[in-house]
């Protein structure tokens, strides 16, 4: 099947589903303007948008977006920091990973925290864009890495 008859259904599929939703609730058309719309939201909205679907915060965007405004309007320098963990930080190592950052960056720092037990320990810093991975996962996937090349390389048949 080529590529284009994938996106084809793919489109279908989405449109139809948008389309179901939306004469279910009485809003077809207005969803259609709002779609044409999307596209032109950026990949940071649009992730913002689905985690706070995810967590049934949507009735928040009107409270965000003036806070949005807001902070925009005062030049807020404060740096967001998305800390994910395995377990949840306690206080001691919110205000050490608090004062890390902001001396490194020389900037105020909110903490976005995550928990992830997938990476079994340690932390992930994710900062204007760039990714910190301390995290054990990660450690252990460069000591697989390491080996694997190692023996692989260095065996004799």
């Amino acid at each position: 099947m080529g590529a284009k008859r994938v996106d084809a259904e793919k489109v279908e599929a989405y449109t139809r589903a948008l389309l179901e939703a939306a004469r279910s609730e009485g809003r077809a058309n207005a969803d259609l303007v709002q779609w044409q719309h999307a596209q032109k939201f950026t990949p940071e909205v649009l992730e913002t948008l689905a985690a706070m679907q995810r967590e049934d915060d949507l009735d928040l965007v009107e409270a965000v977006a003036k806070q949005y405004k807001e902070l925009l309007d005062a030049q807020d320098t404060t740096v967001s920091v998305t800390v994910t963990t395995a377990v949840p930080m306690d206080d001691e190592l919110r205000a050490k990973v608090r004062a890390k950052t902001e001396k490194d960056l020389g900037a105020p720092v909110y903490l976005v925290e995550r928990i992830d037990p997938a990476i079994i320990g340690g932390i992930m810093l994710e900062v204007r864009g760039k990714r910190y991975d301390a995290s054990v996962r990660a450690q252990l996937a460069n000591i697989r890495k390491t080996l694997s090349s190692t023996f692989i390389e260095g065996e004799e048949h």
